[in-house]
């Protein structure tokens, strides 16, 4: 859509775990229903999708200013504070998507050193880990996107 700003490799991604955890979680619950047993690897491989999927969603939604929040001050405030005040809105994500990815390329980067294994299937525990920091980032990128677009005017909040 024309106006509207996009996401595409965080919607891409976020499409593409939903359609693996649906076909996962589908054959699972053929398998169960003919078998009796079902697959090992499902909860393991559909948690680790469920947070690319969570933090995937979460970017899309920042780029297109669809996050939950009260702007009930910004639209009574005038123009000068506003600006401070989505100044301040964006220092305190920054802050917070800042810190988690650090924490989590920390932590990626020791479970790489250690070796460490995944408790269901036994895979490398970073391959999982690794894309926190990775999609926090992005986050942090779309974050930097608003705040440019609402400080510049193009993006008012919706009434």
């Amino acid at each position: 859509m024309k106006g509207i700003p996009d996401a595409r490799p965080e919607r891409w991604l976020g499409a593409l775990a939903l359609i693996v955890i649906s076909l996962i979680s589908l054959g699972n619950v053929i398998t169960r229903y003919l078998t009796g047993g079902s697959f090992s690897f499902t909860e393991e491989f559909s948690v680790f999708l469920l947070v690319v999927l969570t933090f995937a969603g979460a970017s899309v939604a920042l780029r297109r200013q669809r996050h939950i929040r009260i702007s009930f001050l910004e639209r009574a405030l005038p123009p000068g504070p506003r600006r401070l005040l989505i100044v301040f809105q964006a220092l305190c994500g920054l802050v917070v998507l800042g810190l988690i990815t650090w924490f989590g390329a920390k932590l990626a980067w020791q479970e790489y050193q250690w070796q460490s294994l995944s408790p269901g299937l036994g895979l490398p525990q970073w391959w999982y880990i690794v894309w926190l920091p990775v999609l926090s980032a992005a986050m942090l990128w779309r974050l930097l996107q608003q705040t440019r677009d609402r400080l510049a005017g193009r993006h008012d909040d919706d009434a």
